[in-house]
């Protein structure tokens, strides 16, 4: 009896390592997705212009996200009363300055009991995912402004280019699983 509640508490030790090694991986391969705004070319491509680490070199990638602007720019056919709006947009478009999320300190962890480190982790993953999601939300409400300053053609051409965007940036992922 007494080995098979010592095979339990093993058992249970060893998957709190690896949850708390998810927790620490999992926000870092967020991290690598691509800016919005940013073409994919190089996610389904062999990852070209991409670095060492999976990290798309930020030259390459601001270079990428300027061409994308310019072209639609020049789809939408923006007039000198929307270039107001239109910088507007691409100035809330840009990723924020790189900061990368907090990380826990290994030495601190370890000073750490389980549940506490469980907390930890619970902690910087819940600052990390508001901190994505204030992005988002800003980058969405400037979509919207912008998008209410387009005539109804510009408009369609738009929602022509975002569907699109939207099928490289994984909207595909969907059908893939089941959903």
């Amino acid at each position: 009896m007494k080995s098979g509640i010592t095979s339990l508490v093993l058992a249970g030790l060893l998957a709190s390592a690896g949850f708390a090694t998810f927790a620490q991986t999992a926000p870092q391969e967020a991290a690598r997705q691509p800016a919005a705004g940013a073409s994919s070319a190089g996610h389904h491509h062999g990852h070209m212009g991409m670095g060492k680490h999976g990290k798309m070199d930020p030259a390459k990638r601001d270079a990428m996200v300027a061409k994308r602007q310019a072209e639609l720019k020049t789809k939408l056919k923006i007039t000198a009363e929307q270039e107001g709006a239109w910088t507007s947009f691409t100035t809330a478009m840009k990723p924020s300055a790189r900061k990368d999320h907090q990380r826990a300190d290994r030495a601190e962890l370890d000073k750490l009991t389980t549940p506490e480190r469980i907390d930890k982790m619970r902690a910087l993953r819940t600052q990390h995912m508001a901190d994505r999601t204030a992005a988002m939300d800003k980058r969405a409400d400037a979509t919207k402004v912008f998008y209410a300053a387009l005539n109804a053609e510009q408009r369609k051409v738009f929602d022509a280019e975002h569907a699109r965007m939207g099928r490289r940036h994984g909207g595909h992922h969907g059908a893939r699983h089941g959903g």
